[in-house]
């Protein structure tokens, strides 16, 4: 059990009506998950493993809240548990458990106790249009510079001239980009500095 002195900090600040919940729930995390870190995330104390959140537990002025990362959440208040007035108010501590159980191997699995987070999808590669391939082509540093991007930059490139409807505007776009590709910019280069 890894103890931080900002937690004890922050009970000791905490209501009087607050100190013996955080204290409890304190406890009841460190029951279930002995190897648990403490730290302050957000103001709050957290319990982390491995450096990844996994509960964490908040005072204020008539009520605390535990919340458990990834677990789902119930009600208006923040955390699972509800507003917690009284120790009377806390959870089943095997409820408790199994939620913090739970959470820990989503980080063992996943990496992350959250649900569904992690890295997103890589969206597919839009491929080139054989109009803008031989545009590119002719002009030399602009493939250069294209081809020197990256994966996003190229693609906002693509999707720019292929999402245009009218002959006219794609056309409108393909000798834009070609000008701003032998210039050296990327296709949202007008807000880089803002």
């Amino acid at each position: 059990m890894q103890t931080d002195p900002r937690v004890d900090d922050y009970i000791a600040k905490a209501a009087d009506f607050a100190r013996p919940i955080l204290v409890e729930l304190r406890a009841r995390v460190h029951r279930v998950l002995p190897e648990a870190e403490e730290g302050i995330k957000w103001g709050m104390p957290h319990f982390l493993l491995g450096g990844k959140n996994v509960a964490g537990m908040s005072a204020f002025k008539a009520h605390c809240a535990f919340i458990v990362h990834g677990a789902e959440k119930e009600g208006d208040a923040m955390g699972q548990c509800g507003r917690i007035e009284t120790i009377d108010d806390l959870p089943d501590e095997a409820v408790m458990a199994q939620a913090l159980n739970a959470a820990r191997e989503r980080i063992v699995q996943h990496g992350s106790a959250t649900k569904g987070r992690g890295k997103p999808a890589p969206k597919p590669e839009i491929p080139m249009p054989d109009y803008f391939a031989t545009a590119l082509a002719a002009i030399p540093k602009a493939r250069a510079t294209f081809d020197a991007l990256a994966p996003s930059h190229r693609r906002e490139y693509l999707e720019w001239i292929t999402q245009a409807k009218r002959e006219s505007t794609r056309e409108k776009r393909v000798t834009t980009a070609l000008e701003w590709l032998a210039e050296g910019k990327k296709r949202n280069w007008k807000y880089e500095n803002c």
